[in-house]
């Protein structure tokens, strides 16, 4: 497909995005098209060089903003891969790198197709972008303020929802690393959840959760990051003990939601604002 076409219909970002008011929150949905070579090229120069995914929303956003005070946060694919690692330290090979490197039939051209000077994975920690409150209120790490998970399982009527794709790579055919977010808005509150699922076939498995919930009664924000993540030959036995057979297993590794609570959690981290005029 030539991304370049002047025949492909391409909308106007305020045509393809969706808003909501509730309360004093504004929440916002923006869904585009897979980017052009002219911005990924841009894109690209912007992050110092970083190869974009294959699949590269770049024009995609989720935004939530309190309009009394203009604080906001926002989510975006490039925001999200700016903090790529770029230096190759945190690099991941393939399972089958230690077999090339130690073959005296590859070249070190081949050995650099598998080991790349950069998380060619592209986790990130990406937690959102937040532009703070007039006066300089913004999230703080708090250990009291837990998302009601209980309030969540209600079945209130959902207002707006939508689920946006930031970028996804199939990592050379050696597994996927997809980076969207989805929210729900009911009438007295909303969750957002930005998630990052990387499997690397054979090596290891990530789910990096961002969790946004906000209270439209009391003008509360609470912001949940949870980073999972372990060797993929644990996560294949984990399914294997919960009775799957072989295929559905295979089908299991593709979906997020199955593996995401056999990961153990290696990073967690728990913040909030009070964005009311009485706090």
């Amino acid at each position: 497909m030539n991304r370049d076409s002047p025949n492909e219909p391409f909308p106007t970002p305020a045509a393809a995005t969706a808003t909501h008011r509730q309360r004093n929150f504004t929440i916002s949905a923006r869904k585009l098209p897979i980017l052009k070579s002219a911005p990924i090229e841009a894109m690209s120069t912007r992050l110092g060089g970083l190869p974009i995914p294959e699949m590269i929303f770049g024009d995609n956003l989720v935004n939530i903003t309190h309009d009394p005070s203009g604080w906001s946060i926002s989510f975006t694919a490039e925001a999200a891969l700016d903090l790529v690692d770029k230096t190759g330290e945190r690099m991941l090979r393939v399972a089958y790198a230690g077999e090339w490197s130690s073959s005296r039939e590859r070249t070190s051209a081949g050995i650099s197709e598998v080991v790349k000077p950069y998380d060619w994975s592209y986790s990130t920690d990406y937690r959102g972008t937040e532009s703070p409150q007039q006066g300089g209120r913004q999230l703080q790490k708090s250990d009291e303020d837990k998302i009601p998970l209980e309030l969540l399982k209600r079945r209130d009527p959902i207002l707006f929802a939508d689920e946006v794709v930031l970028y996804e790579s199939e990592l050379d055919d050696n597994g996927i690393s997809i980076l969207s977010v989805k929210f729900r808005v009911m009438p007295q509150r909303m969750l957002l959840l930005c998630r990052l699922f990387m499997r690397l076939d054979n090596v290891v498995v990530r789910v990096r959760d961002t969790r946004v919930y906000v209270d439209f009664e009391t003008d509360k924000v609470i912001r949940e990051y949870t980073a999972r993540e372990d060797k993929f030959e644990n996560v294949k036995r984990n399914l294997l003990m919960t009775g799957l057979m072989p295929d559905a297993i295979t089908i299991a590794l593709r979906d997020s939601n199955q593996v995401a609570n056999l990961l153990p959690v290696v990073d967690h981290i728990l913040e909030s604002v009070s964005l009311g005029s009485a706090s």
